[in-house]
């Protein structure tokens, strides 16, 4: 595996969709997940090393996901590669396709929403998500970017 793959925390790129991620998360949440003051590369580290899972996708028409932590990685079984190529619905079983639909556009309209339900890793693995929550990305010039999510409490089902 290519170093800027195993380590995509590393890439300029991924440092700064870490600032916009956890400064998001704090403008929306009034919370910090890390300190802030910490220099932008060990945040980022620190971010993609978490013991939670942090994923988001951007605003295309259909969403690709742009970002995965490690936990995120290892829940999913997939590569950085194969998760940042993957449109976002694709976590979500057909049948709760409506509900999820329904959360990305509620969040949208109010910044973030918590939630809980059932995903699917990519070898058809369904897990339950306890209380998650996610947000809205913005950029430096507080332009919406994306959405992202963050739980520690999931069980497979």
């Amino acid at each position: 595996m290519k170093p800027d793959v195993q380590f995509p925390w590393q890439h300029e790129t991924i440092i700064l969709h870490t600032q916009r991620l956890l400064h998001s998360y704090q403008h929306w949440i009034g919370q910090s997940l890390f300190d802030l003051s910490i220099p932008p590369e060990e945040l980022a580290q620190a971010l993609f090393e978490a013991p939670f899972v942090v994923i988001s996708h951007g605003t295309e028409a259909d969403p690709i996901f742009n970002y995965a932590n490690y936990r995120a990685l290892q829940l999913w079984e997939l590569s950085w590669e194969e998760f940042t190529q993957m449109p976002s619905r694709k976590t979500a079983q057909e049948v709760v396709q409506a509900e999820r639909n329904r959360l990305l556009l509620d969040t949208q309209t109010k910044g973030f929403s918590n939630f809980s339900g059932i995903r699917i890793t990519s070898t058809g693995k369904r897990f339950y998500i306890e209380n998650g929550i996610i947000w809205n990305i913005l950029d430096e010039k507080d332009q919406y970017c994306g959405q992202a999510a963050v739980y520690s409490k999931y069980r497979f089902v």
